[in-house]
Parts: structure tokens; sequence; C-alpha cells
């Protein structure tokens, strides 16, 4: 009998800390933890008694890199907590500053944290010293990110311009007129960034996914939709089933598991469903833009993506789409009438969701009769998947730790951080977080 203890400890610099752990058994592997251990940050409990003004405000902290997701989760939930909708220019500007949101992070994950596992390199900072050029069209593109949120939100990062009902100020169409033009440069260079992850060196894995994604009938939904899920397996392609925002405590539910401070998420009961660019992709490519839908085909993706490796490319692709409906939408673009719709408060209950550039992101406020936040429910995309990537790990780990075999530990390393990356966890902010050591028992 042999024993394997693969331990990975110290994801630094990630949103939050965590680890791995691996037991092996005769070549089977008997446990695996993708340890989180970020300290509890009790935002649900802080917002607690906050007015319902307040939680677009407060929760856009919660995360530096996509602070938009939580405003737009955070705004729809309160206001259908009383009664009020966003539409028309003031739901296109929503859109625009989410689509800035897509384009910064996806930027930044694809070209410094992503790219350079497939070119042999460290780093973004190395990869760089080789080829500038590549690194630097990384850049523009999530320069053109930042200048449309901060066009709309007041600046780029956790934007001030956001309230329930709207915006404080809305943006004159001269306002917007430099942006439109970075943005033409930056839809081409997002081209440039599909043909060139295109053209990666792929491992030959597929996994079958139970996707789970909002889906619009007019749109690639980003911003609103029902929730869709749809398993795939063999070809690829199952039945799209769903159901409503509302319904969401109905459907998934969260546990507490020993080895994480983040809760684990369960769809239907069962754990192990995977949201983000995969899942939208595979329920929504129908509805990409026409030249995101070119870019997909010319990339060599089919209707269902199930190479987790691959979804730099399904990245790739959405940085066109936010490029070009962005464009669309400014080309349009009119001063809406008001900054904002007028939101009462009242008791009641409001679910909201929307798509983080990492997946579903949803919320849940119940009011009181003074209008204060009585309880808060927010489910992040990275919790929702964590049961998920740990299933990736033990898929690809299996085969390399069976009886007979000792890869080198380095070689297990790079495997297990290039399997979290794929994901685009708030954990895979580091390029390098993984302090990876293997006890052969």
């Amino acid at each position: 009998m042999t024993h394997k203890t693969v331990r990975i400890g110290g994801l630094t610099r990630v949103e939050g800390e965590g680890g791995l752990v691996v037991h092996a058994r005769d070549g089977r592997i008997t446990g695996l933890e993708l340890r989180i251990y970020e300290p509890p940050r009790f935002f649900e409990a802080l917002l607690r008694g906050r007015g319902h003004t307040e939680p677009p405000d407060i929760t856009a902290r919660i995360c530096g890199i996509c602070p938009v997701a939580y405003q737009m989760s955070a705004c729809q939930a309160i206001e259908a907590a009383c009664g009020a909708e966003v539409t028309g220019p003031l739901r296109d500007l929503r859109l625009l500053l989410y689509y800035g949101e897509w384009i910064e992070s996806h930027a930044l994950h694809i070209y410094l944290l992503h790219a350079p596992d497939f070119l042999g390199y460290d780093s973004g900072i190395a990869l760089a010293a080789d080829r500038r050029d590549l690194v630097e069209r990384g850049l523009a593109l999530k320069k053109a990110g930042n200048e449309l949120i901060a066009v709309i939100g007041g600046r780029p990062i956790h934007p001030v311009n956001v309230r329930v009902g709207g915006f404080y100020r809305v943006p004159a169409r001269a306002e917007l007129a430099p942006v439109a033009e970075r943005l033409r440069r930056a839809r081409d260079d997002a081209l440039a960034t599909v043909a060139w992850v295109a053209g990666f060196d792929f491992p030959d894995v597929e996994h079958d996914y139970r996707f789970l994604a909002l889906s619009h009938p007019e749109e690639y939904a980003i911003l609103s939709g029902r929730v869709a899920t749809m398993m795939t397996a063999g070809d690829g392609r199952g039945t799209p089933e769903g159901f409503a925002v509302e319904d969401w405590p109905e459907h998934v539910t969260e546990e507490q598991v020993p080895h994480s401070t983040a809760l684990h998420a369960r769809l239907d009961g069962e754990s192990g469903y995977l949201v983000g660019a995969l899942a939208r992709y595979a329920l929504n490519a129908a509805r990409l833009s026409p030249l995101a839908r070119e870019a997909a085909a010319a990339a060599g993706l089919g209707p269902v993506c199930r190479n987790p490796f691959r979804a730099i490319v399904v990245r790739a692709v959405e940085i066109v789409h936010a490029c070009d409906e962005a464009l669309r939408i400014l080309d349009g673009y009119t001063e809406p009438d008001r900054p904002s719709v007028p939101v009462e408060p009242r008791p009641g209950v409001g679910h909201g969701a929307s798509e983080a550039p990492r997946g579903t992101l949803y919320h849940r406020y119940r009011l009181d009769e003074d209008g204060l936040v009585a309880e808060a429910d927010i489910v992040p995309p990275t919790a929702q998947n964590q049961a998920r990537i740990e299933a990736d790990l033990r898929d690809l780990l299996a085969p390399r730790l069976a009886p007979g075999l000792d890869p080198p530990e380095a070689e297990l390393a790079a495997l297990c951080e290039r399997a979290i990356r794929n994901h685009d966890p708030c954990i895979s902010c580091s390029a390098h977080f993984l302090d990876f050591r293997l006890d052969r028992g």
C-alpha cells in the first residue's frame, strides 16, 4: 500500500488566501481540498441596518476588479424589493459601465495572469521583457475598459456615480466621444487577442460540466435575465433548463465545508456546477455580436467549449463582444431625460443577479418597514466554482499520481496553477501563488 500527500500551501495575493491538499492511496485520490482560508469579511452583516440606498456603494468594496458587478446586482435587488425598474437609456448606461469592467478584467486576466502559462513565462513581467508589444496591447485594452468605467462611473475603481435607480449624473454625448475612439482601437486589439490566444497549445482535456449563467432573449446576458442551466457531456450540448432570479434560493444553497471560509454552493442539491465564461458562452453564444461570433468561429470554438484551458479564448471573444456592443450603444447614445428613476423604500424582498467577469453574482435583500436592510445574502462566483475547481484538479491529478509514476513536484504545481487559473477565480489574482510541497507519505 502506498500513500501520497500533495500539499500546496499559500495561495497569496488572490483576494484572500488558500492552498491545496491532495491525499492519494494506491494510485487513487482519497481526498482533495482547495483550502480558501481568507478571513471572513462580514459584508452581509455590515449591510444590516443600513439604508436601502447604501448596498451598491458598500458591496462595491468587496472587489477592486469587479466592483461594477457588485453595484449592478445590488441595485437590481433593491429596485426589485421596491418595485422599481431601470429601462431605456439608463439601462444602456449600466450596460456600458459593465462592458468596461468586462474589458479591463478580462484583459488583465488574459495578458498578465493566464497567457504566461501557455508561453512558458513565469509572469507577465517576464513576458514583457521578451514581448513588450503583446503586454502593451493588453494594457491598452485594460485602459480602454477603465476609461469607459471612469467616464460613466466617476472613477475606474469603485465607481462613485452609481445609485439605486440609475446614476447621480449622466454623461453628455460629447464626453463619450473620446472613449468611443479608444474603443474602436480596442476592438481591433480584441480581435488580435482572439487570434493570438487561439494559437496556444492547449492540453487535450474536456470535462462534463453543469453550466449556470444568466440568459436573456435579446442579448448576451450580462446585466439581467433568467438563470439558465445546462448539463454537457459526450457530444457537448445538453438541454437548457432555467428558473427566475427570484427563485434562486430554491435552487442554489450554500454550505460550510471544514477547509474553506468561503461557502460551497449546490445547485438543486448537487455540488460542482460551473459559472463564468464557459457557462455564458455555452448558454448564450448565439446572442454574441456578429463580429464576436465570427471571431469565435475563426478561433475554432463550437457552440460549447468543455476544455477549461480554452476559457482564455472565450474570454477574448467576450472582449470583442463588449467592445462591439459598447460602440453600438455609444453610436446611438442620447442623454437620458433624468439620471435616475425614483426608488421609494418599502418592506419586501428583492433579488438581483448579473454576470461578473468570473460568473453569476447573486444578491438578495429584505427591507424592513423603515426601508433599512434587515437581511442580505450575496453569492459570488468564486464560491460557486470552488467545488468544480476541485473536481477539475482531481481529474487532472489522478492519472499522474497512479502507482509507478513519480512526476516532479514543480510539474504538478504548474499543472495545478494552470487548472485553477482556467476559471479566473479571485484567488488567481497573483500569477505565482503556489508554495508547492509533495509529501509522499
